[in-house]
């Protein structure tokens, strides 16, 4: 579960209800540069979280007392040297995001087809490919490449157990593959579906603002207005590049038995050529 947005308190009960839901492992998000990023720590390990992915960071801030609790680290990378640097702090698992990911990216623009077999050669732990995989399709490639796993964000917005508004979800289902821009190249890309809030951004970029003038325009609040409020004119609405394949608000259940089943399919008709 995404913690970066919430207090810890929040993130408590989401806990909470995770448990109430299954009884399978789950694991809790931190962005280690999050101002509740030390409180979401202190309570995954309290209650007990088996799991913890850190991004937007250096990993070494958690993973020894996150070892010490007896959990499982993740660490998502946008670039070989950080993933070398992850494994070096100990992680157990590394997500190799390439830019075609909806949300905060790297600076180096690198795509997940570049990126993933790079990481994989570089570290002896297992790599999970991110960004731009929304059916089996990338699945397949994906492991085509090296991946042990796969990360699928934008794809499982658009579902009804998604808390993301109705106006989020529209956009997603309604997208192209031109329909998603990044902004913030100067200070912190993210890649977002055109709207007005963007197009004012990559405006004032053009016009040379200042990063620090660009921030100060935007203010805070710009993903709560998208995701819980669905406001089209102010908010950000995070998104990857694969909105163009989804065509429909699907059910997990659904999106998940697609995803095994033409996994399987696919692969086995690859065998066969």
């Amino acid at each position: 579960m995404g913690g970066g947005g919430m207090p810890a308190e929040t993130v408590e009960e989401e806990i909470i209800k995770a448990r109430e839901l299954t009884s399978k492992p789950f694991g809790v998000n931190i962005p280690i540069l999050s101002p509740f990023a030390e409180g979401i720590f202190e309570t995954a390990v309290r209650m007990e979280v088996p799991v913890l992915t850190t991004s937007a960071g250096n990993p070494l801030t958690f993973t020894a007392r996150a070892k010490e609790a007896g959990m499982k680290i993740v660490h998502v990378v946008s670039n070989v040297r950080m993933a070398e640097k992850a494994q070096e702090s100990g992680v157990d698992v590394i997500v190799a995001e390439g830019y075609e990911a909806g949300g905060h990216n790297g600076f180096d623009e690198i795509t997940t087809m570049v990126l993933v077999p790079q990481v994989v050669d570089a570290v002896d732990v297992p790599v999970v490919a991110a960004g731009g995989i929304a059916d089996a399709r990338g699945m397949v490639a994906a492991f085509a490449l090296g991946a042990e796993g796969v990360q699928l964000g934008t794809r499982f917005l658009a579902s009804p157990q998604s808390p993301a508004h109705r106006n989020y979800k529209e956009l997603i289902i309604g997208a192209s593959d031109r329909d998603t821009v990044i902004t913030g190249r100067a200070f912190g890309p993210v890649r977002v579906l055109r709207s007005k809030l963007a197009e004012t951004i990559l405006q004032a970029e053009r016009e040379g603002k200042s990063p620090q003038e660009i921030q100060e325009m935007i203010g805070s609040g710009r993903s709560v207005k998208a995701c819980l409020e669905g406001d089209l004119d102010e908010g950000s609405f995070m998104c990857g590049q694969v909105a163009g394949i989804i065509a429909e608000v699907q059910d997990v259940k659904d999106i998940v038995a697609e995803l095994i089943e033409g996994y399987d399919r696919i692969a086995s008709g690859l065998s066969r050529r």
